[in-house]
């Protein structure tokens, strides 16, 4: 029972995140913004790829995969705040955030 619970979030969970990152294209000539979200797409691949190889339970894979919806969030008000930019200052926090969660990721996975 718990376990289904768990599963069911893990679910929406991805699909929310996907669908969020399908719509995050690369911007021209805005390399700050750029980065953030090739850091999210490379995340969200070694997630799918710890799930795969059975290295990140579905839990730990929602979790961090709402850490990874949060950061994305955050940039986009912080674009919406600039016109579609990200300032380097907010550039720093969203790195510092994926930072933290790609360590999370890793220690997971080993």
């Amino acid at each position: 029972m718990l376990s289904t619970k768990y599963l069911s979030v893990a679910a929406i969970c991805c699909f929310s995140l996907a669908a969020s990152l399908a719509t995050a294209q690369t911007v021209p000539d805005h390399p700050r913004v750029n980065e953030v979200n090739q850091r999210l797409d490379n995340q969200q691949a070694r997630i799918n790829q710890g799930q795969a190889n059975g290295t990140m339970t579905n839990k730990e894979a929602a979790r961090d995969e709402k850490h990874d919806a949060n950061i994305a969030k955050r940039e986009s008000v912080d674009e919406a705040k600039h016109n579609g930019h990200l300032t380097k200052g907010e550039q720093n926090r969203l790195n510092r955030s994926e930072n933290r969660n790609s360590r999370r990721i890793y220690r997971q996975k080993h």
